[in-house]
């Protein structure tokens, strides 16, 4: 199986926040490897505009030195990274001023496609937008690419639209979220709608539960500060929770088309019930053998931010009701691991008779670590001495089903950013998806806070807070061992 690459055509990129932690980490060496897969055009023209008071050529090492640490020495190829080089521009900008746009301006070309990346905080949004127009620089063709957080609530998120609403059409906005740009995440939907065998399950008749866990291994670390104003339900539930949720729950779009597919996804976030105290467990994680306690890294002992959730909730509609979903994620957990799990029902009537410790049809699909599709159906256990089932799974991890064309297949950065080049945004937040997400969320947030609740200490290496475990016991379920 050999992945295509279909080239995208001649654009002038502009990278604001160029020398960020973001920049280095993912947008620059992606940008190299889509150029060395053949993606991009060697005319193409990505320009780096920040504060530091870099010319091109020291911009051009800094691009060279983040290709070094973050893309795999196999993919380092000294010819290539010269000529991508060629691409690369700098101009040192002031974000709230004057200076530097005029010679924005003029690195812009007629006729050729313009996306800018504004990798900054959201208070520079406005400010950048603003100006692209003021100079000239923006047209009514150009391609606006902004970062989460988008707002911290309703009302910040409808104060955030407005303002990009003031300066670009939302066909031209592009609000990303990585975790859509996975392989696995739109293999769901192929797996969903491409094919026969599942769609007919996929409802309150047939699975008994869903559950989507985001665990990670490491803690706020540096993040600190900004993590103590958010906690884990602002910085992962109400975003990339809510689009695995919406992309698992949502009904068939009539077509494969970004205004088709965001719209059902919204219908599903405006049928998510209010989720209740009880169906709702907060936690943070205490001092370890592998580093601080969360209240030590976010240098605040009396913190009631959450650094793991876990909650209940119902999709209040025929195809769902009645089915619970349950959502997990919390950082200094025992694994890093990013899933999707389809619980299904057992059958109605067992003919073999009581199989202890048996459970129904589970499909599992991992986002992280190793990217793939696991469905695990009973067979009997081999061997004689009569009819004992066992459990065992269909495996599809896309490095073994791919093999070395696993390596090719793009970073979810890569992808979007290509995405945003072809003005391709059906992976791609709309402003009212955005808004639904956080009138559902706020007042979840707000009735914890009302009540001054205290989240629940957890073990570092653990699964979380005990407390989560009963979250499902209560329900005569359990949650998936994370490993």
């Amino acid at each position: 199986m050999v992945s295509r690459v279909i080239p995208v055509d001649t654009f002038d990129l502009v990278i604001f926040g160029g020398t960020g932690d973001l920049a280095r980490r993912k947008i620059l060496p992606g940008l190299y490897v889509r150029f060395l897969a053949g993606q991009i055009p060697e005319d193409a023209r990505i320009v780096g505009a920040a504060r530091s008071e870099f010319d091109d050529d020291g911009y051009r090492s800094f691009v060279s030195e983040s290709i070094a640490e973050f893309v795999a020495k196999s993919k380092q190829d000294k010819t290539a990274i010269s000529e991508f080089l060629k691409c690369i521009h700098y101009v040192p900008i002031d974000a709230l001023g004057k200076g530097g746009w005029p010679d924005l301006a003029k690195l812009m070309r007629l006729d050729t496609i313009r996306a800018f990346y504004l990798s900054v905080g959201p208070r520079l949004f406005g400010p950048l937008a603003e100006r692209l127009h003021a100079h000239g620089i923006a047209n009514d063709k150009s391609r606006i690419v902004v970062e989460k957080p988008f707002g911290r609530d309703l009302k910040s998120a409808c104060a955030l639209n407005a303002v990009l609403a003031e300066s670009f059409e939302e066909h031209q906005i592009y609000r990303i979220d990585h975790y859509l740009g996975k392989e696995t995440v739109q293999n769901l939907m192929a797996v969903r709608f491409g094919n026969i065998l599942f769609e007919p399950l996929w409802n309150s008749q047939y699975v008994d539960h869903i559950q989507i866990t985001v665990a990670e291994t490491v803690g706020v670390g540096g993040r600190g500060g900004y993590y103590d104003k958010s906690g884990a339900m602002r910085d992962m539930v109400q975003n990339h929770m809510m689009q695995l949720l919406c992309l698992i729950a949502m009904e068939p779009p009539s077509t494969f088309e970004p205004d088709a597919v965001r719209d059902e996804k919204l219908k599903v976030i405006r049928a998510l019930d209010p989720v209740e105290s009880h169906e709702i467990v907060r936690g943070q994680y205490l001092e370890g053998e592998n580093g601080a306690s969360y209240q030590i890294e976010a240098e605040n002992p009396d913190s009631h931010a959450e650094s793991f959730i876990a909650l209940r909730t119902h999709i209040s509609n025929w195809r769902w009701n009645g089915t619970p979903i349950y959502l997990r994620t919390g950082k200094r957990l025992r694994a890093r691991v990013s899933e999707i799990a389809v619980v299904f029902k057992d059958p109605p009537h067992s003919i073999f008779g009581p199989q202890e410790g048996r459970r129904g049809n589970v499909l599992v699909i991992r986002l992280q670590p190793d990217e793939g599709m696991n469905l695990r159906v009973t067979i009997k256990e081999p061997g004689p001495g009569g009819m004992r089932l066992i459990e065992v799974p269909l495996d599809m991890s896309f490095a073994e089903a791919l093999g070395n064309d696993g390596d090719d297949i793009p970073d979810a950065y890569e992808r979007l950013i290509m995405d945003v080049i072809r003005g391709n945004q059906t992976l791609f937040m709309r402003g009212d998806e955005v808004e639904a997400a956080w009138a559902w969320t706020d007042p979840i947030i707000a009735a914890w806070e009302d009540r001054h609740d205290k989240p629940k200490p957890y073990d570092p290496g653990s699964s979380g807070p005990e407390d989560s475990l009963m979250l499902l016991h209560r329900d005569g379920r359990r949650w998936r061992e994370i490993r």
